[in-house]
């Protein structure tokens, strides 16, 4: 028997999603769609969309499969949402946010839908920064604003999230330190600026800023996640 995930069922998925969109587009209807939905933009949901995937992630870390269900629901409703709005300013459809994102996928994964024989599927997972690498240099990428490591980090994302995945990205590109210790020995040393500081509170503020990220830094040479250790407090 093969251990493979089953085949989803197509037609069926095709005929729910039909009908979640119906649903919102009876719902932002111009002459009579709901008083609500119809005066929300990209900015005013965006705080919702945020929300429902923290719900999701809720829901996951107590093992609820019934509310995962409902809160992914949650949030797919909120992709749909942004999508309508997008649609009636003629910018892009849902069909082109699912086409982008299977395009992605097969372009990330050529070692499983490629060419066996192409070096791209030979590096297998391997080669994924590489692609991501060339993405973000074709998308940011100008003779005025060369390609960054560090493009498309969110700016929007929580600030131990960010300094988070900055580091990570750094990291990918050989600006790390070697171990754990090395970055301890950074908390330390921010730890000191912070008390040399302690009479000039604009500049406590910022090397208190300096240790949090060092610390948020270590803990990702350890291998934790900061967020979480933050939560078990």
């Amino acid at each position: 028997m093969s251990d493979a995930p089953s085949k989803p069922n197509a037609p069926e998925a095709a005929a729910a999603l039909g009908r979640l969109m119906e649903v919102m587009r009876r719902l932002r209807d111009p002459v009579d769609g709901c008083p609500w939905d119809l005066v929300q933009n990209h900015g005013t949901i965006a705080p919702y969309t945020i929300e429902e995937a923290y719900e999701v992630a809720d829901a996951i870390d107590r093992e609820d499969g019934a509310e995962l269900c409902d809160e992914l629901g949650d949030l797919l409703l909120q992709v749909i949402f942004q999508a309508q709005i997008a649609d009636e300013a003629g910018n892009f459809r849902f069909s082109d946010i699912a086409n982008a994102i299977t395009e992605k996928m097969l372009r990330r994964h050529s070692h499983i839908f490629g060419d066996p024989s192409s070096d791209a599927a030979k590096a297998g997972p391997a080669g994924w920064e590489a692609i991501k690498a060339a993405e973000r240099a074709a998308k940011v990428g100008t003779a005025d604003k060369p390609s960054s490591a560090l493009d498309g980090v969110a700016a929007t994302l929580p600030a131990i999230a960010r300094a988070y995945k900055l580091q990570r990205r750094a990291g990918r590109i050989g600006f790390d330190f070697p171990d754990w210790r090395d970055a301890l020995a950074k908390t330390h040393e921010e730890l000191v600026e912070v008390v040399k500081a302690q009479d000039d509170k604009m500049a406590m503020a910022e090397e208190v800023g300096d240790l949090l990220f060092a610390a948020v830094n270590l803990a990702r040479k350890l291998d934790i996640d900061p967020d979480l250790s933050l939560i078990h407090i």
